[in-house]
């Protein structure tokens, strides 16, 4: 592409200029959230100049407060603004696509030659990888969200009421809410803290989408087009999920799992970690369609690969339908790639919605927004959360036949050498796993 000087806004982006560009990043997105919006950022801020360093911030702002992967939304919300509801839906759409497809073919690997030897040594050295990364999670949220006494409080009862009481997630980010949302209004101060990336202080140069460029006709809120997105969106979970119930039965494992991913979806505020717990309690302890090992793996392979960490529910629903063999003993792939695809469908549904119906809204201010009280309560309950995600992965793996078995010393090692690495030198995530990997490969092969 020819870049135009900064005193120059650049030219105006094809469609198919766009498509090949998300397309692009939807193979290059590794790093999580963070990582992934330095990519756009760089991309499409400072080096393409697509939109402006506020309007950026501005869309991140929105998209932080949503529940759901929030760079997978700041991608569909810059398409649609672009390039209206289709350019939106294929920035989202191929934000995921590739890190399903490749998801899909890894899970069946796991799942299919997960005993062969060099693939179980592997995932013997990033199980504990996975723990210090968990662990680094509730560091790196509790160090921005516990600004105080009361936020430390609530994250310590959401630690004992998911770890000793065994509360449903659901009911802890309710109670979270509600604490926010009352405390709000008695002491607000408390609760000023969490959400929003600040206020642009770079210019790049002119730019496609800039601060002062008028909102185009397609981001004006219109209460005609909000229902007509509201009626679609209903359509397209009342279909399938109609489909699913109609043929196979409420009680089938495919419509269960249309049912449980809709419901956390609603429940990612926080990023992926916060919303593991609800997919453990549910995927592992209600419906058996994985085991706790599995859990660990699956995150594994979750980090290791392109696109938002919450596609972890990909694998989940892969091993749900091979392990369940939804469509019978001779089509356990086909069940597989169908279950993850589903899960996908109803993961990332109300995604794409909330950034189409609430786009126009923010269009219509380029104030920041900020975090609300209730939010900035369910980030620190979130902290509690995933410390109980910590310890749990950290009992499967260093005491992997229970507390009654042998503790596993080698593995303790390796998580301890891998929380060095990510919070002494701050290595890459990708790096510490592809390290612990080829350590518990050799650690297997010497023992063989």
């Amino acid at each position: 592409m020819t870049q135009a000087s900064p005193s120059a806004a650049p030219p105006v982006v094809s469609f198919r200029e766009a498509f090949l560009f998300w397309l692009k990043l939807g193979f290059i997105s590794f790093g999580g959230p963070a990582g992934q919006i330095a990519i756009m950022h760089a991309e499409l801020v400072e080096r393409r100049r697509w939109i402006s360093e506020r309007r950026f911030l501005h869309a991140l702002n929105y998209c932080m407060v949503l529940p759901g992967p929030e760079a997978q939304q700041l991608a569909t919300y810059i398409g649609w603004l672009m390039h209206r509801s289709w350019g939106g839906i294929v920035a989202g759409a191929l934000f995921v696509l590739p890190s399903l497809l490749i998801l899909i073919a890894l899970s069946w690997v796991y799942i299919a030659f997960g005993n062969v030897p060099l693939v179980a040594g592997l995932f013997y050295g990033i199980k504990p990888a996975v723990t210090a990364i968990v662990v680094q999670a509730a560091h790196r949220i509790g160090s921005r969200a516990l600004k105080n006494r009361i936020l430390w409080g609530i994250a310590a009862a959401s630690f004992v009421a998911i770890f000793a009481l065994n509360l449903p997630f659901p009911a802890i980010v309710a109670a979270a809410a509600l604490i926010g949302y009352i405390g709000g209004r008695v002491a607000p101060e408390t609760f000023k803290t969490g959400g929003g990336h600040g206020s642009a202080q770079k210019s790049y140069g002119l730019a496609l989408i800039d601060d002062d460029t008028p909102t185009p006709a397609h981001a004006r809120f219109r209460w005609g087009r909000l229902m007509s997105i509201a009626i679609v969106g209903a359509a397209l979970w009342l279909i399938p999920m109609g489909l699913l119930t109609l043929h196979f039965g409420w009680r089938h494992d495919l419509t269960q799992m249309g049912w449980f991913f809709t419901k956390a979806a609603l429940l990612t505020f926080g990023g992926a970690y916060a919303v593991l717990p609800y997919v453990y309690q549910g995927a592992v302890t209600h419906y058996g369609w994985l085991t706790p090992t599995q859990m660990i793996d699956g995150l594994a392979l979750g980090e290791t690969t392109p696109g938002p960490l919450i596609m972890v529910v990909a694998f989940v629903g892969f091993v749900g339908g091979y392990v369940k063999a939804v469509f019978g003993p001779d089509s356990l792939f086909l069940a597989g790639a169908v279950a993850a695809t589903l899960v996908t469908w109803f993961t990332f549904l109300p995604s794409f919605l909330f950034i189409l119906a609430g786009g126009p809204l923010v269009e219509a201010t380029h104030n920041d927004l900020k975090f609300t009280a209730p939010l900035t309560a369910i980030t620190a309950a979130v902290v509690g959360v995933i410390l109980n995600l910590a310890l749990f992965f950290g009992y499967h793996v260093l005491w992997p036949a229970g507390f009654s078995g042998r503790f596993d010393a080698i593995s303790a090692a390796i998580a301890v050498a891998a929380a060095i690495a990510l919070f002494r030198f701050k290595r890459n995530v990708i790096h510490v796993i592809g390290a612990c990997a080829l350590a518990g490969l050799l650690v297997r092969l010497l023992a063989g």
